[in-house]
């Protein structure tokens, strides 16, 4: 499969894309929802929710936190994550914006 050209899409599109991308993992999917439930988290608490390794854990979070979806404190040899609000209201305006724009009309299909 060749390379996206990204350059052809509006940055709106390649913005929603990349958060899409992130999400796009049932682990990081069962992060955010803990992050959701917690409204903060310690990296630790996640591997011993989730099951998963501290290594693997770290890297989904360095996957939502490069979407933007996520952000993380320093607290002394821990790194506090959450939801990273404003992203997140973005997010779920342009979200909601897709899926409203289908007004579930005649379908040419069927």
């Amino acid at each position: 499969m060749g390379l996206t050209k990204s350059e052809i899409f509006t940055d709106k599109q390649n913005r929603l894309a990349g958060m899409m991308k992130a999400l796009a993992h049932p682990a990081r999917i069962a992060i955010v929802q803990h992050l959701i439930k917690a409204n903060a988290c310690i990296n630790g608490d996640l591997v011993e929710e989730l099951g998963l390794a501290q290594p693997t854990i770290s890297q989904h979070l360095k996957e939502l936190k490069n979407a933007g979806l996520i952000q993380g404190t320093i607290e002394g040899t821990s790194i506090c994550y959450c939801i990273e609000p404003k992203a997140w209201a973005m997010y779920q305006k342009e979200i909601g914006a897709l899926f409203s724009a289908y007004k579930g009309e005649d379908n040419c299909c069927g």
